[in-house]
């Protein structure tokens, strides 16, 4: 794509479809003039031109012809005082696909070009409006689907990961001043920096490093739905507890053993979290190569899984749940385990009383055991918000969580130069090398803001956005 800085360009930023409104931005050197040969103002209205700058005028757009094409209203930005940076005019109109088009239409015939994916974002980020990290930001803020995917994307954009690397590089260009500074003066041996003092500064900038990169799995989760999986033996309700928690008949259910012989997945959005529930096939001992698969594919989603839902059904020998016990329990290390005993329309209290007796006997916390019917909808909400508040319980406690894939990579980079740097403390390696392991660090870190920055990664980043943002 051609990202001309010098081009006045405009797209609809409104979403596809029609709808009340739509609003088409213009922006560039010559935003103000190209709107106003088409703009006609209503009653004393003045033109755009001679409009003070953030204020709205009410008119009309009208072709060469002076066919008019809507009654619109013009939304006037001045640089630097706009999105971009630049002279920028968001023209509202009303949402008819025709209008937006001939508007679209006359102002390219007036001088402007259509905008590429993200370039107005770009153009922010290339006038310093934004640096990178915000500026991608942006799109996740647009793709947000709850409110913590919004939360996290707004504490970006805002500058709280921007901050959190601002404070890291003037640490780091500190600690390289100090460095070279001594390469300046070796032959008169005198050392500027206190290696004592350095050494706590580099584990330090270690560390935060190291949390920041830390967050990234639980981001990721946010950003695409925490994984929780459904597991337990066939016929123990796995299926039906799915269409629960959905609200929807998304799996199919059957008395048959094995109906599920693939995983089924969805995601909802519980209490301000996305979670992606997955339906798995039934464990058991069975000679059908395909259904053999699909628990195959039962134990690989439990690696992945944060939450697992281990679904009992209670009308089973209690012996039989205790077999399936040692097989998945040592698998939910690290992972959070929600016990459901299933079926509790067909137990008395003696019954449900030995089954939990048994599972805490098998080491499981009672806090971690529930009771349900799925067939009757039967304590699905006590279930939910269980669900909920293991999801909060994995809450680092700070606003700064990576989501970012690209955010990821370059911390873990730069947390590899910076522990270079604190092996070459140890070791008392000469200051050229540390020297280089802190311009490496700071380098990685640059990359995730755009201060280090290629066109190709540039082009890469923002050929994900939409037209129009």
């Amino acid at each position: 794509m051609d990202y001309r800085l010098n081009d006045t360009i405009c797209a609809v930023s409104t979403a596809a479809g029609v709808g009340g409104i739509a609003v088409i931005r213009v922006s560039g050197g010559e935003a103000v003039s190209i709107a106003d040969k088409l703009f006609c103002p209503m009653g004393k209205g003045t033109s755009l031109q001679a409009r003070k700058p953030n204020t709205l005028a009410y008119g009309e757009i009208c072709d060469e012809a002076g066919e008019v094409i809507d009654q619109v209203v013009v939304s006037l930005f001045r640089a630097p005082h706009s999105f971009t940076g630049e002279d920028t005019v968001e023209i509202s109109c009303h949402g008819s696909l025709y209008i937006r088009q001939r508007i679209v239409e006359l102002l390219i015939r007036s001088g402007c070009r259509g905008a590429g994916p993200g370039e107005f974002t770009r153009r922010a980020f290339a006038n310093g409006k934004l640096d990178l990290s915000q500026a991608e930001a942006v799109a996740d803020l647009i793709a947000s689907t709850s409110e913590a995917t919004h939360r996290l994307a707004m504490n970006q954009m805002r500058g709280g990961f921007s901050r959190e690397l601002a404070d890291l590089r003037t640490q780091l260009l500190e600690f390289v001043s100090l460095v070279e500074l001594e390469l300046d003066f070796s032959e008169e041996e005198v050392e500027f920096a206190d290696r004592a003092r350095l050494t706590t500064l580099a584990h330090h900038i270690a560390a935060v490093i190291t949390r920041l990169a830390d967050t990234f799995q639980r981001g990721n989760a946010i950003k695409n739905g925490i994984p929780t999986i459904i597991v337990g033996e066939t016929n123990a309700g796995k299926s039906t507890l799915l269409n629960r928690l959905l609200h929807d008949e998304r799996a199919l259910v059957s008395d048959v053993h094995g109906t599920t012989r693939d995983t089924v997945e969805d995601t909802i959005n519980l209490q301000g979290v996305t979670f992606r529930f997955i339906d798995t096939a039934g464990i058991r001992d069975t000679a059908d190569t395909v259904e053999n698969m699909g628990i195959d594919r039962t134990f690989a989603k439990l690696s992945q899984a944060d939450i697992v839902l281990w679904t009992i059904d209670g009308t089973q020998p209690v012996p039989h749940m205790e077999a399936l016990a040692h097989k998945l329990i040592p698998l939910c290390t690290g992972k959070h385990l929600i016990v459901i005993v299933n079926k509790t329309d067909l137990l008395d209290d003696s019954r449900l009383t030995a089954i939990h007796d048994s599972l805490t006997a098998l080491g499981i916390s009672p806090h971690s055991i529930m009771n349900i019917s799925a067939r009757n909808d039967t304590d699905i909400a006590p279930l939910e918000n269980r669900i909920a508040t293991l999801a909060n319980a994995d809450d680092t406690g700070s606003d700064v969580i990576v989501t970012n894939a690209r955010h990821y990579e370059a911390l873990i980079r730069a947390q590899k130069s910076i522990e270079r740097a604190c092996e070459g403390l140890a070791c008392n390696y000469p200051g050229d090398l540390l020297s280089q392991d802190i311009r490496e660090t700071m380098h990685h870190l640059g990359e995730i803001t755009g201060e280090i920055t290629t066109d190709e990664i540039l082009g890469n980043i923002f050929k994900n956005f939409c037209i129009g943002k």
